[in-house]
């Protein structure tokens, strides 16, 4: 099976390398093509770039690890948001359909607008509060036109390698005596190896019953809010050896209204995952383990 990857550089796409080795010839592109074989192209904004490339490698299966995530941004960079995040992969999902080949992509809770406070389900109705959730809307109902597709919802993302809340945490608790995190909104940090490793999973299955194709919700067991999150990633990092300023009572909660941003975020990113642990008989482990594996392969670099 040929499979084209798609944000190899990215903390998913790192980790989708690995994963999706055992199942076939995987060819991961960044966005600048200077840096990939053949300078083909893996940016979702050069659409005849990206077609080119698809049209000459002919992939059996295409995997999104690619999109736009300056949420901030987005609100006054709308034209290229949408380019990355909805134009971009109704092009794979165009040119996947014209091959017969599947396409999986990933996706993001900011397609609900955060009301209540129950898990929000596949069937629930998007509505979501800003440009970069908008857009990540768009991109799902683009894919969903190619009938073998994935698409995999998920929330906090983090990772060993690259920029993300928990490795910011880090920075800021070795170099401040006091943390304010936002305390009302309620998620689950899911770790990129873990989404990796459930693509491959799910994929598999999928190929063989086509029937699994859709849409599914996809984080770590259990809640936490990001104050939680910091918390626990601060008193983890000091019991294994970090260099940690901060005393856990000095990582004071506030509310989102205390720390404006560009563009609102939902205060409940809990996501039902009751779906994709059914079909595909998956087990998803509650987030503080993955947290903590994370934190000791950086301890170990350190």
């Amino acid at each position: 099976m040929k499979i084209l990857l798609l944000g190899r550089n990215g903390q998913l796409g790192w980790e989708l390398q690995r994963s999706l080795a055992p199942l076939g010839e995987v060819m991961a592109l960044e966005s600048r093509a200077q840096n990939n074989p053949k300078q083909w192209c893996g940016d979702l904004a050069d659409a005849q770039g990206l077609r080119q490339t698809i049209r000459q490698f002919a992939p059996d299966l295409v995997v999104n690890a690619a999109a736009y995530t300056a949420v901030d941004k987005a609100q006054t960079e709308i034209e290229h948001a949408y380019a990355v995040n909805a134009q971009g992969p109704a092009l794979l999902a165009e040119e996947t359909l014209r091959l017969g080949a599947w396409l999986v992509h990933f996706s993001s809770d900011y397609v609900f607008d955060g009301s209540g406070d129950r898990p929000w389900r596949e069937s629930d109705v998007c509505a979501p509060l800003s440009v970069y959730g908008a857009s990540k809307h768009q991109g799902e109902l683009e894919v969903a036109r190619n009938p073998r597709h994935l698409i995999l919802r998920t929330s906090w993302v983090y990772a060993a390698r690259g920029s993300n809340f928990a490795k910011t945490m880090l920075r800021l608790g070795a170099e401040r005596e006091e943390l304010r995190v936002i305390d009302d909104q309620i998620g689950a940090p899911t770790g990129a190896e873990l989404l990796a490793d459930i693509c491959a999973i799910t994929m598999r299955q999928a190929m063989v019953q086509p029937s699994l194709a859709g849409l599914y919700h996809c984080a770590a067991a259990g809640q936490t809010s990001w104050h939680g999150y910091a918390r626990f990633v601060l008193q983890e990092a000091r019991a294994m050896g970090m260099p940690i300023q901060v005393a856990p009572q000095r990582v004071v909660p506030i509310q989102s209204a205390d720390y404006p941003v560009a563009a609102p975020r939902p205060l409940n990113s809990r996501l039902d995952c009751a779906q994709i642990a059914e079909k595909f008989s998956i087990h998803l482990p509650f987030w503080q383990l993955g947290v903590r594996r994370m934190l000791q392969e950086i301890a170990i670099t350190q």
